[in-house]
């Protein structure tokens, strides 16, 4: 996950001129805004409620509905724990628990320093080797508490990503 880039009232209505003639625009179009900027500024909303003739209410309503939707900038790292049926037959639970007691954070929070955002999943995909997380873009497989920790000291010891 890189950190989270500075959104312009442009570069949403970009997003929005792109996707707002497609029948129920609204959540793609979130997506796109999310997977561009890392989440949904606050000052997104009015302008895809205008936009797409909904109140801000409405579009309100819809992100806090979906809990994929950041509402404020991700840590530099994104951190997924599955908590599908299979994983937690083999441990998941006991991962999860692990995970937001170490990063002293619960799903849909960024630890303090800002590297690492906290966030649950439903299946990832990896059944045969769970517990499965995943972070940033790559899954990982039978992740012990132990392994975990080792992954996090190394997430928050890695450079940061030159942009440009």
């Amino acid at each position: 996950m890189s950190d989270s880039r500075e959104w312009t009232p442009q570069a949403i209505q970009a997003e929005i001129d792109a996707l707002k003639h497609k029948p129920g625009a609204l959540l793609p179009i979130l997506h796109a805004i999310q997977d561009r900027v890392g989440f949904v500024p606050e000052g997104a909303v009015s302008i895809i409620a205008e936009s797409l003739g909904q109140t801000r209410a409405e579009v309100h309503g819809v992100i806090s509905f979906y809990h994929h939707f950041r509402t404020s900038p991700p840590g530099r790292h994104l951190v997924q724990v599955c908590r599908a049926e299979a994983c937690q037959a083999v441990g998941g639970r006991t991962l999860e628990a692990h995970a937001k007691a170490s990063l002293g954070v619960d799903y849909h929070q960024t630890t303090a320093d800002r590297e690492i955002t906290l966030e649950a999943v439903y299946c990832l995909g990896n059944c045969a080797c769970g517990p499965s997380i995943r972070v940033d873009d790559a899954v990982r497989g039978r992740v012990t508490p132990d392994a975990f920790d080792a992954l996090v000291d190394e997430l928050r010891t890695q450079p940061l990503e030159v942009i440009g």
